[in-house]
């Protein structure tokens, strides 16, 4: 069979959640199933790594998508010819976007629809192009595959897609996330923090992230303080205006916020297992891979009680109202009671057994047959 595979969000050293997933389920199948050949469709020449097996071909198709107007080119002509020119069976699309025009069987993994619940997080040119499109897409595709039942519920009830047309694959965690020895641990601190305990908030800074009332809750928290504690905020600033701006530069505790920016796996897994917690306090979010890091981490979570956090946190996870501060600032006082801490993460090494990259590639390559069928 020839197979080929969006694989445009594989740029080295400049992934997010969805080049992950793209990283981690196309490896594994490419792998996993020398008997196809898979053919790897890149906006721009990637790094060797990215070429799996001798199995996958690398096609590097112009322009590089990186804007809406170059998005409909790179996918409704340089993808929909190259579908063409290579006489592909399947076409999978690990971050949803399709070419219309191209009636080869698709399936288009849909990892939630955030903007079509929360207008002011994209660019208003992205807003437009994803609340257009991805309708569209959904309906095009033969078959869909999402990670969880909330964002599947969404799609069937925004979209009016048939349930019957979308499977579950869910996410994993990378295998560098681990608990670290209290050596490392200490190493770490010192790197960052000075030696001081810390929580850690770990995402795209984006609007919907809700690192504007984390902020709020930190300063509340930090006002009766008296360990030193510090807030790691990790990850590149997408978003940074309005109140989120507002609430950092009104922040009385603002010298106790580091931020390394984007930091490489291996150093964030680090970072992630030496801290006290992780704190999601995402609006919407559909799976949140951080969570299930940290659980490999065996590190405790706060997250919110919204969209498919519960689903993914199971009983592992403190769970706030991402919309009042006070109910972060509250969650972190109540992880001083090391029993409450250590039962969350002994609870987060049996919850993290249900979703793992292997499990997530075998129900992808699964979807992918049953779009041929």
């Amino acid at each position: 069979m020839q197979i080929a595979i969006n694989t445009r969000l594989l740029v080295k050293g400049k992934m997010d959640g969805i080049g992950w997933f793209t990283y981690e389920t196309t490896r594994r199948i490419v792998e996993a199933h020398p008997e196809h050949t898979f053919y790897l469709l890149f906006d721009r020449q990637p790094a060797p790594e990215f070429v799996f097996a001798d199995n996958a071909v690398p096609v590097v198709l112009l322009p590089p998508a990186r804007h809406p107007v170059l998005w409909w080119m790179f996918f409704e002509g340089a993808v929909s010819m190259a579908l063409k020119r290579y006489h592909i069976d399947l076409f999978l699309s690990p971050d949803g976007f399709l070419p219309l025009r191209s009636n080869v069987p698709s399936l288009a993994v849909i990892h939630d629809i955030n903007f079509e619940h929360f207008n002011d997080n994209l660019r208003p040119s992205h807003q437009r192009f994803m609340t257009h499109f991805f309708p569209r897409y959904a309906r095009h595709a033969t078959r869909i595959a999402t990670v969880s039942e909330y964002s599947k519920k969404d799609i069937i009830d925004t979209y009016g897609i048939d349930s019957k047309k979308i499977e579950v694959v869910y996410d994993g965690a990378h295998e560098c996330y681990r608990p670290h020895t209290e050596e490392e641990k200490t190493a770490v601190r010192q790197r960052y923090t000075d030696g001081c305990p810390y929580l850690i908030f770990i995402s795209t800074i984006l609007k919907r992230k809700n690192l504007a009332n984390l902020l709020l809750a930190f300063d509340r928290v930090k006002d009766i303080d008296t360990r030193g504690l510090k807030l790691v905020v990790v990850g590149n600033r997408v978003w940074w205006q309005d109140e989120l701006a507002a609430a950092y530069d009104g922040m009385r505790h603002q010298a106790d916020v580091i931020m390394p920016g984007h930091v490489e796996p291996a150093e964030l897994a680090a970072l992630l297992s030496a801290s006290e917690a992780l704190v999601y306090p995402s609006y919407f979010e559909g799976f949140g891979i951080p969570i299930l890091e940290a659980m490999h981490a065996e590190t405790a979570v706060i997250a919110s009680n919204t969209t498919s956090m519960p689903e993914v946190g199971g009983d592992a996870v403190l769970y706030i109202d991402p919309a009042e501060p006070d109910s972060i600032a509250h969650a972190i006082k109540q992880l001083d009671d090391r029993q409450l801490r250590d039962g969350l993460i002994a609870k987060g090494r049996r919850q993290r057994e249900l979703f793992s990259w292997d499990k997530t590639a075998e129900r992808l390559w699964q979807c992918m047959l049953h779009t041929i069928e």
